[in-house]
């Protein structure tokens, strides 16, 4: 999977937003799938218009441990919006995590301006997510 730098590097190449939709389909298609027993309610994100599920992987105790997520949608780009957000998060520690800027770091991408409304807000539900299983974490090591 690549990470997020690369990502941004790739989307300041590409020149025109149908390239980039492509690319972004194409981060999806390198997802590493679940299996039918994660796609639960349990793992299914809330306030998205399409169907989307983030698994946490267990990453040993502590907040200082790092975070894994996996994830999967019935859409197309939204596979690929996922596995931005993963490249933005795994591999940080909880608190890291809950550092980070998302909407900035995805705003300089471009895409809070090429997306529908709809798929604004199943980012912003999927980052909640993480957040708050972020948050989760640094409960538990407290």
């Amino acid at each position: 999977m690549a990470d997020f730098a690369d990502i941004r590097d790739n989307f300041e190449f590409l020149g025109d937003w149908e390239d980039r939709y492509r690319y972004v389909i194409e981060l999806g298609r390198s997802l590493e799938p679940l299996n039918d027993a994660e796609r639960n309610d349990a793992n299914k994100v809330q306030g998205c218009a399409s169907q989307v599920w983030l698994v946490r992987d267990g990453g040993g105790d502590g907040s200082e441990a790092p975070l894994h997520f996996r994830g999967d949608s019935d859409a197309h780009i939204v596979r690929g919006l996922i596995a931005i957000l993963l490249a933005l998060y795994n591999g940080r520690s909880a608190p890291d995590a809950l550092e980070i800027d998302a909407p900035a770091m995805l705003a300089g991408l471009g895409l809070d301006a090429h997306l529908s409304p709809q798929r604004s807000n199943g980012l912003k539900a999927m980052m909640a997510r993480i957040a708050d299983e972020a948050q989760r974490a640094v409960g538990h090591a407290s």
